[in-house]
């Protein structure tokens, strides 16, 4: 997988795991009430964890539906504090800023958090927020691995947005996210599927943090001025 999609595919992993937390409404009239239904299940379920810790796979195919790569990782959220592991690389934020380490340079980058430009923040996870940014529809249930599961489409009401279009699959028993896609404007697909998902995780804020001491030599690139 090329390593310039790397920031794309954090902001994919977040918007997959964050979702719901906006996702809600939208005052444009046009939403499927059978849809909110099982937004609103999955947002309470989301809504009761304490602290997460999931692993996850990301596949990104073109537009002709062939595999251009595949990352695994695990993702750790407590409150605004996240941290990603992925292959190679290490993403740490504490709500205010973020920390990027790559592995290969021995690197961390450090910039601001800034929600306003974000399709999803990490801060509306464990809130009641629901705003305008979706219309939504069911298209319908499917079994798949012996459970049914709930296909939602998401369309951005901001246009400008990188994406034209997601669709979550949504466990109709459980309510849990089992996997989200992606259709981005440049013809490729993004599928983030979720395992082994631990909503009452004993996290700490030190667990979450960056700390330089444990990546000897590591040059830092401060980009918060």
């Amino acid at each position: 997988m090329r390593s310039n999609t790397k920031k794309f595919i954090v902001s994919i992993l977040l918007s997959g795991v964050f979702l719901m937390g906006k996702a809600q409404n939208n005052s444009l009239g046009k939403n499927d009430p059978e849809a909110k239904k099982v937004l609103d299940g999955l947002s309470a379920k989301l809504k009761s964890y304490k602290a997460v810790q999931s692993n996850f796979t990301l596949k990104v195919e073109d537009a002709k539906g062939k595999l251009q790569g595949t990352k695994s990782g695990i993702v750790y959220v407590k409150g605004s504090r996240y941290h990603i592991s992925i292959t190679g690389q290490e993403v740490f934020s504490d709500g205010k800023d973020v920390w990027t380490y790559d592995k290969s340079s021995n690197e961390v980058t450090i910039t601001k958090s800034d929600p306003s430009v974000a399709t999803i923040s990490p801060e509306k996870f464990f809130t009641n927020f629901y705003d305008k940014d979706f219309l939504y529809k069911l298209n319908g249930e499917a079994k798949v691995g012996g459970r049914v599961v709930q296909e939602i489409e998401l369309t951005p009401v901001d246009k400008t947005k990188s994406f034209y279009k997601a669709l979550l699959y949504i466990d109709k028993a459980q309510h849990s996210l089992v996997s989200v896609k992606w259709f981005d404007k440049g013809g490729n697909h993004y599928t983030l599927d979720t395992s082994k998902l631990n909503g009452n995780a004993p996290l700490t804020d030190a667990q979450l943090a960056f700390n330089k001491a444990k990546y000897p030599g590591v040059e830092e690139v401060d980009l918060r001025n």
